[in-house]
């Protein structure tokens, strides 16, 4: 069974990416499962908070949570044509200490979805993760691109996808990184 952790980088509670990663759950390929995990409680990055106290116990949830997993799925927002801060602070502090970013991030198949109110989807938040995810380690898969402009009309007041040409799109998606991510174990 491949396990992929799905990461979104909003903590709004009517967040469309986290309801595209609750869509992406329910569409996984057989033999592939998708587990939600949450930068939630993840503060701010102070190094001098991590030398004086450790990881927060947020952090060291979400490191092993990437570390469990066979690939991970990134679902970004797009804030000022790029990253949201707090998604970005989140990956950072998962990279540290140094020493332990090899267990968390090397090697490890990574893709990037991303769903937005704006006309162009994710397009420039989703650039933007590729030099952060070469210096991690990962190994990015560029087979597909999926990107949710003009959200609001694509889900319903209960953040489930109304759009079957969008859920086709994931399914297909999905069904390339899990192959992709299934290689990479071989």
């Amino acid at each position: 069974m491949i396990k992929i952790v799905g990461i979104s980088g909003s903590l709004r509670k009517g967040s469309y990416n986290s309801a595209l990663l609750h869509e992406a759950a329910r569409l996984m390929p057989e033999g592939a499962t998708l587990e939600i995990a949450t930068i939630q409680g993840i503060p701010l990055y102070h190094g001098d908070d991590e030398d004086a106290l450790g990881l927060p116990l947020a952090v060291v949830a979400l490191k092993d949570a990437i570390a469990s997993a066979d690939g991970v799925l990134l679902a970004t927002p797009e804030y000022n044509n790029g990253i949201p801060g707090v998604f970005k602070n989140a990956i950072d502090w998962a990279s540290r200490p140094p020493a332990d970013m090899g267990r968390v991030f090397s090697g490890r198949p990574f893709a990037v979805i991303g769903a937005s109110p704006g006309n162009f989807g994710t397009i420039l938040a989703q650039d933007s993760w590729l030099s952060i995810l070469r210096t991690l380690g990962t190994r990015p898969w560029f087979g597909g691109r999926l990107m949710a402009s003009r959200a609001s009309g694509l889900f319903d007041a209960d953040g489930q996808l109304t759009d079957d040409a969008i859920r086709s799109r994931l399914r297909d998606f999905l069904a390339g990184f899990v192959s992709f991510v299934g290689d990479a174990a071989d």
